[in-house]
């Protein structure tokens, strides 16, 4: 099982805690996680875009000449692709990007996105994050303590704590979870994956 050092909010280490290696220990699927990766990317998209056909832009009712005798090419409507003001061809139309993973690929994604931080020694674990008010300060005074380098962090808690919610989300490059709505992409795309001791048990129940 790997081993982490806790730490406090000022970043002294006050105990550790042993990981599971069936949620933090396993080996990365990269194949897993890029899968994942791309289905919340595609999920985002809000698949909006439309562009109008020649049978959708105003005017074009009249063929513009006679079939022959101009020298000119055929044609039956200025309102055709090839003509300035014409409607699209095979342009995009509104639809949805969304599409379904199974849960055993979900599973083995998290746990080897997760495995990842432990691997690269991106996983800072705290004791307990105590907040009484709403003061970005403490936050940005936790994070210098705990994250010295100032990189991306991702704070993962067990429950809703609106003065840590509210305090961090003006920080740039700072995002807060919860236990139930951590995702593969996010793990990832934060440098950090700074996660509350009692946030660690909960995904261990789920995930082991």
């Amino acid at each position: 099982m790997p081993s982490i050092k806790v730490l406090d909010m000022t970043g002294k280490e006050v105990s550790d805690i042993e990981l599971s290696d069936a949620v933090f220990g396993i080996t990365p699927n990269e194949s897993a996680m890029h899968t994942m990766v791309v289905n919340y990317l595609a999920n985002q998209r809000q698949g909006t875009q439309s562009t109008l056909t020649r049978t959708e832009v105003r005017g074009g009712g009249r063929k513009p000449w006679r079939q022959k005798g101009t020298g000119h090419a055929r044609q039956g409507s200025t309102r055709a692709p090839q003509w300035t003001h014409g409607g699209v061809a095979l342009g995009p139309k509104p639809r949805s990007y969304r599409f379904t993973v199974n849960k055993k690929l979900k599973r083995l994604a998290m746990k080897s996105a997760l495995s990842t931080k432990v691997i690269d020694n991106n996983i800072i674990v705290l004791d307990d994050i105590k907040m009484n008010e709403y003061k970005t300060k403490t936050v940005v005074e936790m994070l210098k303590a705990v994250n010295p380098d100032g990189a991306k962090a991702l704070i993962v808690m067990p429950e809703v704590n609106s003065f840590v919610v509210k305090s961090a989300a003006n920080i740039p490059g700072v995002k807060t979870a919860l236990v139930n709505t951590i995702n593969v992409y996010d793990i990832l795309n934060y440098d950090k994956f700074i996660v509350v001791k009692d946030a660690v048990a909960k995904i261990e129940e789920v995930y082991a």
